[in-house]
Parts: structure tokens; sequence; C-alpha cells
């Protein structure tokens, strides 16, 4: 037993118990601190880093402890980067991405090289290998633009993917620098680099999703998926310096690789996050912070000349740099700001380039004294330009996020002055295999912007007078709940009393004004020879909504893409554009492709939609369902179907749709398929949808093809989700 007596409080402090105690409530209390004088959360942790360190009053050491979660914080920084890229919009802006990361990387580039030699005065080795210090940049500010919600927009995708390329180079400078001084590089060098990087990429691109997939089908446990996760990123990261480039590098490619394996709306997702943000990123800030040296300011006059030029060419080279890619893209000033924010931070590369250049020495002096690549004032420069650099891209990113997300705000209040509908997905849950599944399928079918959305309702038979058929029904919607409670959602609970299923349900779909209905078959039961069942049926006959019917037979995120069969005239029933909402949530929130099987006419409404979001998808012309058979071919194993149905007093009612069970059962039955019957006639007699989806049944119906006024709708009901 340990007494107060035998405790040490002696400087630094080596109690870790107590070290790790003061580390927490540092990260508790410095954001709220400096929040109150509008400094970002970021810089508070930098700065407290820099008067616990060894630099300030010497509290704690950098020790490997502290070295060791600061690594895995940075890695955290660009895997969770690469993890909630929009894969879409990282698509589709791919070229800016290639165009900023070559202004990001040759203007700092150019102005670092020329500062170097003529206002330095360093040898031209020393001046370029500066100069790729000036190019590299940390995802420092990403945190900041992911609480702002904006991280979807293509300004950020850009600046993203101008980071991997502008680091990948420069990093490249560093190990031929590097091997130059040292006369490493030879004609098998650049051989030996090369098929390094393929086989690391190749094996991150291609492997690691298939790995994923693999071990997300066998295991559900959440701490065995998230330790899984974890384990990938390290293990890239130590690929990418086993093919002699930075582990950073590696994290964001793993990130990307399990993309669509991590849906933005999983818990594990948020799981990521939450362990991310609450503990290694923090770390990562403070051991930043603890490497600044204030006193340096006071006593080298060399050490301040060469940090003030350090940070001036940095900053402005990767303004310049954020400003021509604002001008050649015509982007706003405030997605301008957001790049600039992102891009101007120096950390991570930077610190390892500086340390390396440190390390190398080219030379000796008369006295013996040894000549560095890169000396002890540029050592002491880079720090306080990390410290410098860092404070503007969270200031700068800040302030351009928060008006971002005011433009876009602004945005969607102009687009629709009406009151939009609020969602209420109901889901009814009876048996406890499948409750997780199907709060799944709810949070990934609502739009993000909707809040309290979800319903779990179970009947409890009024005439049983069976007490523990109500505790059963208790414990089946607490589970539910916290499948919700995982995805950072909230679930209202309810439990309804009635003889009859089927009123009971009707009934609590009226009293609650709900929009969707998720239904859920027993894995064991599958769909029965009388269609959907009487319930189902019942169910459908009696709620005009938009109804799911959902079989799982796999994980929905180890699902890759969705085949949507779309029958004639879908266009104009009037919940045409409600079940489209829900597809289009799913491949939002997924990632994954949706490939449209349907009638000319139908998909020309469809593409017009496609056409204004960055959603991957495909077109297939397919009218005839009486060869509905054709689409197994094309479904592949991890594949999924979704089939959108008709009432029979719908327009796009086809007699074989009475076949698509039996079908299902014999030829899909090892995939996961959803069932959709879209809303079919006028519901104005209780006010839900009637302003939007009356419009649609009127322009649809009308048998005009008025594309003008079918894309102000599309505005409406999709803008922003």
């Amino acid at each position: 037993m340990i007494f107060g007596s035998e405790l040490s409080f002696k400087l630094p402090l080596e109690n870790p118990v107590l070290i790790f105690s003061i580390i927490l409530f540092i990260i508790l209390f410095a954001p709220i601190l400096l929040n109150k004088i509008k400094i970002p959360q970021l810089i508070g942790l930098i700065l407290a880093g820099a008067a616990i360190g060894p630099n300030g009053i010497n509290m704690l050491e950098r020790d490997s402890s502290l070295v060791l979660f600061g690594t895995v914080g940075l890695l955290y920084i660009m895997f969770l980067a690469g993890l909630e890229i929009d894969l879409g919009d990282f698509k589709k802006n791919s070229g800016k991405s290639m165009v900023f990361g070559m202004y990001t990387f040759i203007i700092p580039m150019v102005l670092g090289t020329a500062t170097g030699i003529y206002i330095l005065n360093f040898s031209i080795p020393t001046s370029i290998l500066l100069a790729s210090m000036f190019a590299s940049h940390t995802l420092i500010a990403y945190p900041i633009i992911s609480k702002l919600g904006v991280i979807k927009n293509k300004a950020v995708s850009v600046a993203v993917g101008g980071t991997l390329i502008t680091d990948t180079l420069a990093l490249l400078v560093l190990a031929v620098v590097v091997g130059m001084s040292t006369g490493e590089v030879t004609g098998g060098f650049w051989l030996k680099l090369g098929f390094s990087i393929l086989i690391f990429t190749g094996i991150i691109i291609f492997l690691f999703p298939l790995l994923g997939r693999w071990f997300f089908k066998k295991n559900d446990d959440n701490i065995s998926q998230y330790i899984f996760v974890l384990a990938l990123v390290f293990l890239g990261a130590f690929l990418a310096e086993a093919a002699g480039i930075e582990a950073i590098i590696g994290a964001f490619l793993v990130g990307l690789a399990l993309n669509r394996l991590v849906p933005h709306t999983s818990p594990l997702m948020n799981r990521i996050e939450f362990v991310g943000n609450a503990l290694f990123i923090p770390f990562f800030l403070i051991g930043v912070g603890m490497l600044i040296d204030f006193k340096v300011l006071f006593m080298d006059k060399e050490t301040i000349l060469v940090a003030i030029v350090m940070t001036v060419v940095a900053t402005l080279s990767k303004f310049l740099a954020a400003y021509f890619t604002q001008k050649t893209f015509r982007f706003s000033a405030a997605q301008r700001d957001v790049i600039f924010g992102l891009s101007n931070a120096q950390a991570a590369a930077t610190l390892a380039a500086v340390l390396v250049g440190y390390k190398v020495i080219v030379g000796q002096t008369e006295s013996g004294e040894p000549i560095r690549l890169l000396n002890e004032s540029v050592l002491n420069g880079t720090i306080l330009m990390i410290l410098v650099t860092c404070t503007i891209a969270s200031l700068v990113a800040q302030k351009g996020a928060a008006k971002l997300a005011l433009e876009e705000g602004d945005e969607e209040s102009d687009s629709d002055k009406d009151k939009e509908p609020e969602e209420r997905i109901l889901i009814p849950v009876n048996y406890p295999e499948n409750i997780e599944e199907l709060i799944h399928l709810g949070v990934t079918v609502k739009s993000k912007s909707s809040k309290n959305s979800l319903y779990a309702l179970n009947i409890v038979p009024s005439d049983s007078g069976d007490e523990s058929k109500e505790k059963y029904a208790k414990k089946l919607l607490g589970k539910a709940s916290v499948s919700a409670a995982a995805t950072d959602h909230k679930l209202t609970e309810l439990i309804r009393y009635d003889s009859n299923l089927v009123n009971g349900i009707t009934n609590v779909v009226k009293e609650n004004k709900v929009t969707d209905i998720i239904l859920g078959l027993h894995k064991q039961q599958g769909i029965s020879d009388t269609f959907l069942g009487k319930l189902t049926e019942g169910i459908l006959s009696k709620c005009n909504i938009t109804a799911f019917i959902y079989q799982s037979h796999q994980p929905l995120n180890t699902v890759s893409r969705y085949i949507i069969t779309v029958p004639a005239n879908a266009e104009k029933e009037m919940g045409f554009l409600f079940w489209l909402l829900r597809v289009w949530n799913i491949g939002r929130n997924t990632g994954c492709k949706l490939v449209f099987y349907g009638a000319e006419e139908t998909l020309k409404f469809i593409k017009q939609v496609q056409q204004r979001f960055s959603i991957e998808a495909g077109f297939v012309e397919f009218s005839d369902w009486e060869d509905f058979l054709i689409i197994s071919r094309d479904l592949k194993e991890n594949d999924a179907l979704i089939v959108v149905l008709s009432r029979k007093n719908g327009v796009s009612f086809d007699p074989i749709m009475d076949k698509i069970p039996n079908y299902l059962n014999k030829y899909f039955n090892k995939n996961n398929y959803i069932l959709i019957f879209p809303m079919q006639y006028d519901v104005e007699q209780n006010g839900r949808h009637n302003y939007l989806g009356t419009s649609i049944f009127n322009l649809n119906t009308s048998g005009t093809q008025d594309f003008t006024a079918f894309s102000n709708l599309v505005s409406k009901l999709f803008k922003k989700k």
C-alpha cells in the first residue's frame, strides 16, 4: 500500500495515475475556458501542452507514453478524414483535388526554395528540404470542420484530396534529398521505392476491404469490430513506413478503403469518432504543444529570424494555393477559408521532415563540429512555426466553416418557404433477432437533418391479461433504444394494447402522424405463399404511407451495391419522390452504388435527381417484369435487392408482382432485400405531405413532363438532407 507520505510530487511528475488524471482534466477544461474568449479548443490543447511540458513548468515529460498516444491521435485524424469523406464527392472532385494538390505543393516548393537560397543563405539541398516542409500540411482543423457539419462540402473534399497528394510528394522529396545527402540514391532506389509503394497501395485498397467485409460478417461484437478497425489502421500505417513513405498516408488510405464498410450512421462510426475526439486526438495536440519552447524567442536572434521567415512563407504559400483554387473553380470566400484553414497547419509531416533533416550530418567544421542538413535554428523555428500556423489554421477554418454552414442553411431556407414535412419512421418490433438490423435500416433511410424521428412499437394483446407479455414488450423496446443510442439517435418507445395487431399499428400510425413504416421478416419465416401474410397486407391496405419490408441475410454495412427495380409508371405515383429520397439516403449514408432497373421514361425522372447529387448511380433499362429473374444474373454475393412494388389500385401495379415473393424465396434467398410500397393516392384528409405529394401526383398524371417543375419539387424534398 502507498501512503500519502510516500507519494512524490517532484517535477516532472512520475506517478502514471496522476499524470493521466492531469491530462484528462486538461482535455476537459482547456477547451471550455478558451472557448469563452473565442479561441478554438485545438489551440487551447496545444497551449496547455506548452505550459505543462518540459519547456514550460516542466510538470510532465514528453515520454514514450505521450508519444505513443500522440501517434495514435495523428493517425486517427488522417484515418477519420478518409473514413468520413463522401466517396461520391471525392470521385466527382478528384480533378479539382489534383489541381489544388499541385497548387499547394508547387507554390510552397518554389517560394520555399527561393527563400532558403536567397534570404536564409542555405544550401540547395537544405532549401529544397525546407520547401518540402512548407508544402506538407496536417489536417489539424478537420475536427472543427466535422463538428460544424460541412465535411460534405466540395471544398472540404478538394482540400482532403489535395492533402494526400501534397503530403505524398513532400515526403518523397524528403526521402530523395536525404538519400542524395547520404549517397543512397542509386538506380535501384527509384525502382525499389516505386515497387514498394505499388505493393503497399494494392494491399490496402484491395485486400483490406475484403478482410473487413469478411470480419464484419463473422463477428457482430461491437468491441471486436472496433479493435479490428484500429488494428487495420496501424497495420496500414506500418506498411506505409515499410514502403518508404510516412505512416499518415497509410492511415488515410485505410480510411478510404474502409469507407463503405463503416457507414456514417453506423454504431461503429459513432464509437470511432467518440474515442478519437475524446482521447487520442487531444493527446496528439498536447504532445505537439510540449515541443514548443517560448524561451528561444528571447535567446536566439537567428532562430527568431528563421521562425518568422518560415511562418510567413508557409502561410503565404498556402494562402496563394487556396486563392488560386478559389479563382480556378469559382469557390466562395468561405470555401477558400476552409481550404486555407485545412491546409495551413504544419505539424505531422513537417515534424518528420525537420527531425530527419536534423539527424543527417553532411559534413563537419574545422573544429570538428557536425554540419547538419537542417540546423538547430531551423529545428526551433519549425516548432514555433507549428504553433503559429496551427493557430491561424484553426481560427480561419472555424470562421470559414461557420460561414459556410450559415450559407448552406440560408440556401435551405430560400429553397423552401413552406414548412418541410416532419419525418416519423415507425418500426414494429416482434423478434429480438432482427431488432438491431431494423433500427440500423431506419437510421440509414432517415434524413440526417431529421431529429428524433424513430419510433419503435410493440403490440400487447389487450385481452391476454398476461403481465409477462408486457415485460417482454418493454424488453424488446429497450433493446431497440440501445441500438438507436449506439448510433447517437433517440428512439421513442411505444406500447399499444390491442386485440387486433393491424388495427393497433394503424391507429398508432394515425395518432403519431407516421410517414414511413419498416416491417421485418423473421429470418426463419420468409415471405408466405399469401404474398406477405395477413398482418402485413392488412397494414398496407389501411396505412397509406411509404412501407418497407426488410429481410436481412448479412449486416447492412457489408453490402457493396444496391440493385433497385422500379415498375413502369412509378413516377406517376404520388409517393414517388418520398421512396426515392429514402433510397437516396441509403446511398448517401452507406456510400454504396445504386443501380436502377426501370423503364426509360421512369429512369428520366430518377436521373434528374442523380444529376443534382454526388451519389454513385447506374441505370439499366428494364420494363418487362415477366423477365424479372434476369436480375438474379446481375446480383452478386454482397449485393442487396430493392424492389419497388405497388398496391393493386396503383397506376404502377403489374400482375406479375404477385409472383415476386416466390421469386425472392427461391432465387434471392442469400441476399438482403427490401420491398417498398409507396404512397399511392391523395392523403389530404390527414394533411401529411399534401402540399408536395399532390403536386407530384398532378404533375405526373397530367401526361406532361415538366422537368422544371419536377426539379423544383426535388429541391424541396431533397435539399441538403
